[in-house]
Parts: C-alpha cells; structure tokens; sequence
C-alpha cells in the first residue's frame, strides 16, 4: 500500500467507509495475524471493544481475518482499552486489538493494536502489516485455522489490577464520588472498581445502548457532570472517554480539572514525595501555565507531538514516569503500560486523602494561559496541504509576531478525524479569540479555493 493505513491512534474512520468497513478490517486482521504468526509470540490475539453498534460487525470480521491466518483469537466483548492492554500482557498473548473510536461519536469506530507487551505497535510492525494488506489474502489450510473462545472474567481481572494501583492503607469511606462512564466500554468496570475500594459512588452515562457512546456525556461534554457533582455534594466528578483510557475531573465546586492540571497534582505530589522518577511529559498543546509550574520547581519539562504514543515513547527514551495530554491521556508507568482513566483518577484520589486537601486546593500554585482551540472541518481536502497553504502560514507569522514572546500558536491536522485543529494561548483573552478566528478562517478560505 502506498500509504499506512495507521493514523496516530490506530485505524480509525466512519463505519461504512474505507477503511472501517467489514472487507477491510476482515483483512486487517488476516494481515496482523500474518505478521504476529511469523513473530511467533504465543498462541493467541486478544479482541476487546466499546459499545457501539458496529462493535458486532467488526468483531466478526477481525475474528474472521484472524483466523484465516492462523491464529487464535480470546474475546473480551466490552472492555476499556487500558484494560485490553493490561490483559494482553498478562495472558501472554501475541497482541491485544481495541475496536474503538474513543471520543467519536457512535457513527464512527477504529482499530488499535497493542503488542505483546501492552504497548502500542512500534514503526516496524506497522510497516509489516501495511505490506501485507498489499498482498493476496490466502487462507490457510482448514487444519490449521484459528479457534476462538470467549476470555473467561475479564472484566474482573481488570477491575482486580486497578484495584491494586491503589495504595492498601487508604480507603475511601466517606468519599463521594460522580462517575460519568461515557456510556462506554468502562460503563461497568469504573463504578465496581470506586465502590470495591470504599466510595459512595454515583454513576452517570453507564447504560450504554449502541448509539449513546460520548452523546452528552463523557470528556468531552462536562456540563451534566459539573451540575451532578453540586447537586450531589460531591467531594469529585470523574469523566471518562468511550474507551476509557482519557479522564477528566470536576472539583467539588463544579469546576474542571483538565489533563495538564491533573498532571500538575501528580507531579507535584510525586516530586514532593521523591517518587517523581525523572521530569514529565505533555504534548505541544499542554498549556503553558503548567510548564512555568514545574519550572518553579525544579522540575524537568518535555514537549512532545500531540498523540499518545508520542508521550510514552519519550517516557521510555529518558526513563521518566509521568506524562499526558491536556485531553486527558494520563501516563503513569510505573502502573500501566498506557493511559488508563481509572488509574489516572485513582492516583488523584489517592493525592486527596493522603493531603486531606480538596480537589480545588491541589491545583492551587499552577496558573493556566487562556488558550483557544478551533476546529476546521476539511472532510474531503489534504489538511496537511491546508496547513502549509500560503495565505494560512501567512496568518500564523503574523500571529506569532503580534504575540512575541507571551504565547504559542499551534496548527496542525487532525490524527483522527478530518480536522485542522487551530490552538493560541496567551496573556490577553481577546487577542487569543481574534487571532484563533483569523488563522481558521484562513484554513477555511484555502479549502474552498481548492
């Protein structure tokens, strides 16, 4: 093929569309099979997925292309991706796939893979499995076709693990919690997990139905979460993405905590603990108040491209233990190998009760730069071409230039969806609203033009 199929995050796209479509994906993981057959690494691929309707379809057909490759296949049916991971390590499997498109609404779906050590796939491997999805599928003898069965307590062997993430002397007796499960693939393992250790669990968003995944709910809508954490008296809210692996929180004043500010109460605490391990880790859109923060403590900072996988491999490179995303991607290696919403909030609970301090009091010390995000959409056009388009970097010098040195422009093109995301931060409020307008109309002018 002459370009990968692999985006920033996996395979992603509509349903019904190339390249989420039951042809393609039969064949992704014929292709994969191939691949992790040759590896010779264990006997079988672990399948997991969210709640969306064309969860069914694509599993029949990775199931199908599995097989037809040789390989065994164990499925978990719903499960948080954090956990496909985690269990893809532990059952020795060859590789772990998560049928999801995370945040995106239930129209959409993707594929991910995990190896066999509960990380995302490295260059090669993904260049493996695009060469082969370039060649004849060829079935192998019926004698030696893959088996599958389903993974016996998978959900209870996840909830276990997170469960042992948390410190064994705190409890959360008392502790009032509102979880918002997105309607997604944690709509029943995060409420178990808050009320096995000791909460007074409230859970939202958790009767999923096929089409309600992230509908209103979840990360990327905290509205219902902000009212339901005050209505309730709640000490804090708990949002998680469709597939679980993002968290956002609400403070007991209704207040959010993004991802950089979770980050800061993490290092923060850790660094004062001496268990911080090194620096931390964002993303070229972590704000800049929490950079400044750490610097006032001594603390190592390191941007990285937006994605994920980015931010864990420069955590790997430099022996690090922490890092994220201001979406919520929260990486504690030293607990698991990928984001994972449930530890990530585990870990700021455990901050509450052993400082006793509220939510809204740990991220006390760390100032955020007003920072704006505009989506271009640009179904149908290049957006890497759109990004370099003349008139548009003509409006990003200009930008840059009337900020100086009190802000940041960030442009770039979407991993996931078709987007051209524009991002300013700066000192002024208003001058980061007009300057955000002016680059995306750019961007959107130089998509009509064509």
């Amino acid at each position: 093929m002459a370009e990968s199929l692999f985006g920033t995050d996996g395979v992603r796209g509509r349903v019904g569309r190339e390249p989420i479509t039951p042809q393609t994906v039969m064949k992704l993981g014929w292709a994969a099979g191939k691949v992790f057959a040759r590896a010779g690494r264990g006997d079988k691929v672990l399948i997991g997925k969210d709640t969306r309707i064309s969860g069914y379809m694509l599993e029949s057909a990775l199931e199908a292309g599995f097989s037809a490759a040789g390989v065994n296949v164990s499925l978990l049916g719903p499960m948080p991706t954090p956990g496909i991971a985690y269990l893809t390590r532990t059952a020795r499997a060859r590789a772990g796939v998560v049928i999801s498109a995370s945040h995106n609404p239930y129209a959409d779906n993707g594929i991910k893979i995990f190896s066999h050590e509960g990380t995302k796939l490295d260059d090669a491997l993904v260049a493996a499995i695009d060469k082969a999805m370039g060649e004849e599928m060829v079935v192998v003898e019926s004698g030696k076709l893959g088996r599958a069965e389903r993974y016996s307590d998978a959900h209870g062997r996840y909830i276990e693990y997170c469960k042992s993430t948390f410190p064994r002397q705190l409890n959360m007796d008392g502790l009032k919690v509102v979880i918002d499960c997105a309607n997604g693939a944690a709509y029943d393992v995060a409420p178990r997990v808050l009320e096995e250790l000791g909460a007074d669990v409230v859970a939202v968003a958790n009767d999923p139905d096929g089409f309600n995944i992230n509908e209103d709910c979840g990360s990327t809508h905290l509205a219902s979460l902000r009212e339901r954490v005050q209505s309730e008296g709640a000490a804090v809210g708990i949002a998680l993405d469709g597939d679980g692996d993002r968290v956002l929180m609400v403070d007991e004043q209704g207040r959010t905590v993004d991802g950089d500010r979770i980050l800061y109460i993490l290092a923060n605490h850790r660094h004062a603990a001496g268990t911080l391990g090194g620096g931390v880790a964002g993303t070229l859109m972590t704000n800049l108040g929490l950079e400044q923060a750490l610097a006032e403590r001594g603390i190592p900072f390191l941007r990285t491209r937006v994605g994920d996988r980015y931010v864990h491999e420069a955590l790997s490179d430099r022996g690090w233990l922490l890092g994220g995303e201001t979406s919520g991607h929260i990486i504690c290696l030293d607990k698991a190998t990928t984001g994972d919403g449930i530890v990530a909030a585990l870990e700021v609970l455990q901050v509450m009760l052993e400082t006793g301090r509220p939510l809204s009091a740990l991220v006390d010390g760390m100032a955020v730069f007003p920072q704006v995000m505009i989506n271009v959409n640009v179904d149908g056009a290049n957006a890497g071409a759109l990004v370099g388009h003349p008139a548009v970097t003509g409006a990003v010098c200009a930008a840059e230039s009337e900020l100086g040195g009190n802000g940041r422009v960030v442009l770039r093109p979407s991993g996931t969806e078709p987007l051209v995301r524009v991002m300013i931060e700066g000192n002024d409020p208003d001058q980061v609203n007009r300057l955000t307008e002016t680059i995306a109309a750019e961007v959107s002018r130089a998509k009509q033009a064509g």
